[in-house]
């Protein structure tokens, strides 16, 4: 009788490679973007290294830094992070050289906060910066954005985008995208959601305009997929470009699915590679409906989008299990999971998922200088023990104590 070698169990989608262009994800895990307050003058640090470092460490595919504004005050606070200098470029590049050294992909998202800017930071509630804190070396701003409100608040301070305008932010747009080659990023993501400059071109909440940018949703996607073909034009071919709506704000339809599909096939033609859909972010006198943030609350929007454009989309939303992210790929619900505030929680929230899922060869996926550790300590725990309780062969146990 011939024995029949064992079929091994089929790959989990999970973690299975994606290619886009000419980049292979290692798997389907994503790093979202988070933004850290923790920049001086736009530039990273040692904090952005251990922080972005560890998602890569801890078996990640794809790891991105935060948000990260094409101009100094095109940022929501003094804090937040910045590719306008070229002296950013190096610090930046560090980290990408770490997180391919761990097997991961290093990701940028940029964007301009538009008429969200000039505020403190998260710990103080994003509280409007005032001319009292001039003496502290944090004076206000004006925010650029594509129209006004009336009556104008009282804060922000903010001036309409005229034609000039335009096309000196287009310009900003491809030198920050070069500055992101340069500084070792293999993805970019532009950041035109959570009612930033982008958003707010494309929603009638807060583009008031009567030119060729404003009125029709097709003027008002104008902007959008200027930036799109601004950044695609400067962005390597052979690399991915990632696009991040906010696929439903306002009620009475005020921004729908149906926008954001005809905004993806758009965007789609213009060689975006990936549509990562998130929601809302705009406030006015049509107040975005409250969502039940229950698991995967997103997931549908990633599944629309990816069903009637046939791109591919990035889910994310309160996507905290193994279990649930599989079977969002599963389904066909989305190409790449991201993950947010679990990964603040548990870093290698990866490697545990993967161990859960094809045991502890699994363990591969964090760095060799650990996996070797774990491998031998599941080795170890299930050696026999003899009547002292050490491991039975005298040369296991020796291993044991060298581990």
């Amino acid at each position: 009788m011939v024995d029949t070698p064992a079929v091994p169990p089929p790959l989990p989608l999970l973690f299975t490679p994606l290619k886009l262009r000419s980049v292979t994800l290692r798997n389907r895990i994503v790093a979202s973007p988070m933004c850290q307050y923790h920049s001086v003058d736009g530039g990273p640090g040692a904090w952005q290294m251990v922080n972005f470092g560890k998602f890569a460490v801890g078996g990640a595919a794809l790891v991105f830094g935060e948000e990260t504004a094409i101009e100094p005050h095109r940022r929501k606070t003094y804090q937040c992070a910045g590719l306008w200098n070229d002296d950013h470029v190096a610090a930046y590049r560090r980290i990408n050289e770490f997180i391919l050294e761990q097997g991961a992909v290093p990701a940028v998202q940029l964007g301009h906060a538009g008429g969200k800017g000039s505020c403190h930071g998260a710990l103080r509630d994003f509280a409007p910066l005032t001319d009292a804190g001039t003496d502290a070396g944090t004076p206000p701003w004006i925010c650029m954005a594509p129209s006004l409100r009336e009556p104008p608040p009282a804060w922000p301070k903010m001036r309409e985008m005229d034609a000039s305008d335009i096309r000196r932010h287009m310009r900003h747009w491809k030198e920050a995208t070069a500055r992101a080659v340069d500084a070792g990023y293999q993805v970019l993501e532009i950041h035109g959601v959570h009612g930033y400059i982008i958003h707010q071109f494309l929603s009638p909440l807060t583009n008031r305009r009567r030119d060729g940018y404003g009125g029709s949703l097709e003027n008002r996607m104008r902007f959008a997929l200027e930036v799109a073909e601004t950044v695609r034009a400067a962005w390597p071919d052979p690399l991915p470009l990632f696009f991040r709506v906010s696929a439903v704000d306002g009620r009475g339809g005020i921004w729908d699915i149906e926008d954001t599909v005809a905004l993806a096939t758009a965007l789609k033609a213009r060689g975006v590679d990936v549509i990562d859909c998130s929601s809302g972010g705009l406030s006015g006198t049509t107040a975005m409906p409250v969502v039940r943030r229950v698991p995967g609350y997103q997931v549908p929007f990633a599944e629309a989008v990816r069903q009637r454009t046939g791109c591919p989309t990035m889910a994310v939303g309160l996507i905290t299990e193994a279990a649930q992210a599989e079977a969002i790929l599963q389904a066909g619900q989305a190409d790449l999971v991201a993950l947010a505030r679990e990964l603040i929680w548990n870093p290698n929230w990866p490697a545990h998922a993967a161990v859960r899922m094809m045991g502890q060869d699994a363990y591969r996926l964090l760095p060799p200088e650990q996996s070797v550790r774990l491998i031998r300590r599941e080795v170890i725990a299930a050696m026999p023990l003899n009547r002292t309780g050490a491991p039975a062969s005298p040369g296991d146990e020796a291993l044991s104590e060298r581990i």
